[in-house]
């Protein structure tokens, strides 16, 4: 992994962009002598950060899902249901 420092990402923003796009590689990016962040190609964001989250709603949401078909309108079963909500006799 390449580590560059703060002062030369703003002076050669693109030719970082670039190297990024060329290798994909994260680069580190170092303020002081400590490492302050992660420069990551948007794929990788993708699939490190959104799509994960994605999943995680996807998740809740079917669990959300199950849980309403737990619940139980009585001893009535659909059809007998829909036989009483369109007027038919029983």
């Amino acid at each position: 992994m390449q580590q560059v420092n703060a002062l030369t990402i703003r002076n050669r923003l693109g030719e970082v962009l670039d190297q990024l796009e060329a290798d994909g590689k994260p680069i580190l990016i170092s303020r002081g002598r400590k490492v302050r962040a992660v420069l990551v190609s948007l794929e990788d964001f993708h699939k490190r950060f959104v799509d994960v989250q994605a999943e995680e709603e996807k998740q809740r949401f079917l669990e959300r899902v199950r849980n309403l078909r737990k619940r139980k309108t009585g001893d009535v079963d659909s059809v007998e249901l829909l036989r009483r909500l369109r007027g038919y006799a029983e």
